[in-house]
Order: structure tokens, then sequence, then C-alpha cells
């Protein structure tokens, strides 16, 4: 029964659960499926890419967690805008970040239809979405730890299968197995035009493939208000997934480029497939189906948690029907959920006759919102020191390495991002559906009057 009181979220999350559902949702289908395109870009030279990105993302994580060990609460960055950098931030960030996260889910439920499939052939996709949205929904109604629970196991299914194609990748490298027992070694790294064939230019075409795959990494931000003990469960979080995301994707991206060409990648399917049937492994390619299965199915549970949550927020504040802010007694914002689970759910019907070029479309403002979100972050942090005085900032608990120079440079980063985005053919459509979603929400603050609110 839902209750308009003032009852609170609960704070039953763990620090093991909040790690992994971030890794969870960082690391997902594009690593098992979608890093060939990123490859071919710019060949084994994604590695650089792949290093230096996660570093942005490592002052970016810094930030908010800065913000977060101080003030932990539901909305996170979405919160810190509105405090730090105004209203209308606020409002804008709260806003692009459900619809990135809906937009994203809408692409992994319709995915999930398509896995199936390998399976049981013949049922139409959307039936496979449908249950996979209601199963999700179902979840985000348990009590937090319960969620968290499960989110925990999803994301483990995917760092097991990781680490063991690492480890069997290894073995092929240095022992040959499955090779004769003839190493392979890292020859492949180098032997077909270069570390870089491509040069510089193929590396930093493939920069926003690189950046979009560790959206997610932030959700650890949206969990602040349920999390226990903050100061010491988010801090451990924000530096453990940084590291284990960078060395599973470095590390896996490593081993599959030293065992096959580069520029056969994504030729004869998924490297994880072929690397596990190398070694002698008749199941690999239902092993490696099952795995993207629980990702996708992984990343939708994350992002009805996390659009929930945001909706929760800007109810709070008067930014979105005040329904949605009320909480069920497992202290759960079932509206806010059943909301997001119902934009799903249109989602689901619009991706059976919406052109594919036009959901394309769609998608691209989930790409430019997840570095918008990015850049709010680091302008929320930024202000959230000046806004200091001097002898409070050596007693901050938990602060940003090399600030303010790691701020600006991770700002300069991200607009050059934008900028390679409006370069590419593919990418360019997210240049211009991007700022014109964030003026649609902005109109719409002003002739809602919104701004006239205190």
């Amino acid at each position: 029964m839902l209750k308009t009181n003032k009852r609170e979220l609960h704070r039953g999350l763990e620090e093991r659960h909040i790690t992994l559902m971030s890794l969870g949702a960082a690391i997902g289908v594009g690593l098992f499926l979608g890093s060939a395109s990123a490859i071919k870009l710019a060949g084994p030279g994604i590695l650089l890419g792949y290093a230096f990105s996660g570093l942005i993302m490592f002052f970016i994580m810094r930030a908010l967690g800065e913000m977060a060990v101080q003030n932990p609460v539901a909305g996170s960055f979405s919160r810190y805008a509105r405090d730090y950098l105004g209203p209308l931030a606020g409002y804008i960030t709260g806003w692009n970040y459900w619809f990135l996260w809906v937009v994203t889910c809408m692409a992994e439920i319709t995915a999930v239809g398509i896995y199936m499939e390998y399976w049981i052939p013949g049922v139409p996709r959307w039936v496979w979405a449908l249950a996979a949205l209601v199963a999700m929904t179902t979840v985000n109604f348990l009590a937090v730890k319960a969620y968290g629970e499960l989110e925990f196991w999803f994301a483990l299914v995917k760092i097991v299968t990781i680490v063991g194609m690492i480890l069997v990748g290894l073995g092929i490298i240095v022992f040959g197995f499955g090779n004769g027992g003839v190493a392979t070694g890292i020859g492949n790294l180098w032997n077909h035009g270069g570390l870089f064939p491509h040069g510089l230019k193929g590396v930093l075409l493939s920069l926003q493939m690189v950046m979009f795959a560790y959206l997610g990494i932030e959700m650890i931000g949206v969990t602040a208000g349920e999390v226990k003990n903050p100061e010491k469960t988010l801090s451990k979080a924000i530096d453990s997934v940084f590291w284990r995301i960078l060395i599973f994707y470095v590390g896996a991206l490593f081993v599959i480029m030293s065992i096959y060409p580069w520029n056969e990648i994504g030729l004869k399917g998924s490297p994880f497939v072929l690397t596990f049937q190398k070694v002698g492994i008749p199941w690999a390619p239902g092993i490696i189906n099952f795995v993207v299965l629980t990702a996708a199915l992984s990343s939708c549970n994350s992002g009805i948690f996390s659009t929930g949550r945001m909706l929760y927020n800007l109810a709070e504040h008067g930014e979105a029907p005040r329904i949605f802010g009320r909480l069920t007694k497992n202290g759960v914002p079932g509206l806010a959920v059943l909301a997001s689970a119902g934009a799903l759910l249109l989602g689901v019907l619009l991706n059976g006759i919406v052109p594919e070029q036009v959901f394309t479309w769609v998608t691209s403002i989930a790409t430019f919102g997840a570095i918008w979100t990015w850049a709010v972050i680091l302008l929320s942090q930024i202000r959230y020191r000046r806004s200091l005085k001097n002898e409070y900032h050596s007693k901050l608990k938990y602060k940003m390495p090399l600030f303010p120079l790691s701020s600006y440079v991770s700002l300069a980063f991200l607009a050059f991002v934008i900028i390679l985005m409006g370069y590419g053919e593919d990418t360019r459509i997210a240049v211009i559906i991007g700022p014109l979603w964030i003026a649609f929400l902005v109109l719409f603050y002003f002739l809602k009057g919104l701004h006239k609110r205190t």
C-alpha cells in the first residue's frame, strides 16, 4: 500500500552490492559482442583509448564521491547540480538521466527477445521483452537489499565469464592451450600494421565508443541515499570499481587482440565464443548467450532502479508529479518505478513499428546525455569546492586528487569527445539531437513556470 508520509529510502545496500551494481551497469553487452567496431577503428591502439578514458572516468567518479560522501542523498548528481549550479541544472540533469536510462533499457529488453531465440525460436520477440520488463519491475518492488542481492549475482555472472576468458586466453598466449601446445605470444598486437594501424586518428575516432562503454559507473552516486555507512562504503566502492573495470576492459581486449589479428575480430563471431571453443568447450555459444542475456536483464534492472530514484528526487522538488514521491512500506518509490516501467513498455511497442534509423537517433540522445551527466558532476564539484571556506578543504573526508587541474582536464576531454562525435558520420546525429533535447527541457521548464518556484 502506498502512503504519502515522510518515510525515507531504506539504507539497505552494502559495499559489495553497489560495487557489483556499478560493475554490472558499466560492463555490458558491448564488451562481449560490440567491441569489434571500436577495434576496427583503432586496432590495438584501442587499449590506449580505454586506459586514458578510464583515467578520466576515475577523476569524474572521485569528483562525485567527494560530494556523495559528504552528502549522501537520493538523486545524487541531479541534487548536487541543483545545489551548486542552480535549479535549472538540477532539473535538466535529473530528467536527462531518467531519459538516458529509459532509452538504454528499451534497447536492452528488446535484445532479450533476440537472445531467447537461440534456445526457443519461433516466439515473437516482444513476448520475451514484455516478460523481462515485468520480471525486472517486480524485482524493483522488493526491499532494496533484496534488489541489491539479485543485481550482485547478475553482475557476478559477467565478471566470472570475463575473468575466465582472460585466464583461458593467457593459457593460450603463454602455454599454447588449444593450439597444439604452441604459445601464440602477443605478436598479433603489432604484426598487422603496428600498434596504431590507423594512426592517432583511429584512436581518437574510437573515443566516443570507449566513453559510452563506461556509462553506468556513475550509478554509485544514485545509490547514495540507500547505502549503509555511506562514508566508508562509497569511497571504497568508487576506488575499487574504477580499477576493476579498467582491468576487465583492457585485460579482456589485450588477450583477444593477442590471440586473434585485430583486423579479423568480429568477422567470425564473438571473440569470447571463439576463445572458449579454441580450448575445447563445445557449448561456448550457449554460455556466452546466457551471459549476454543476464547482461541485458542486469542493465534493465539497474535502469529501472536509477530512473525510479531520479523521478522520486524530481518529484520531491516539484519538477515531476508529486505522486512519484510516494514510498511503499519497503521504502521503494513504487509509483516512480511503475512510471519508468510504463515508459519502457511504450519503448517495446515503438521498437516494433519505428524504423531502425529513428530508434538509433533516440539512442544517440543517451550518448550525449551520458557526457552531459559527467560534465555536470565535474562542474558541480568545482562549485562545491568554491563554496567551502579554505579551512574546510583539508577536512574533506574523500578528496578529488590533483584538484582543480584534474577537474578542468576532465571537462576539456569531454568537450573534445563531443567535437569528435560531430566529426564522425555515424555519431554526428547525437550532436544535433542532444542539444535539441536539452533545449526542449529548458523550454518546458519555463513554460510550466518551474523557474518561479523557490
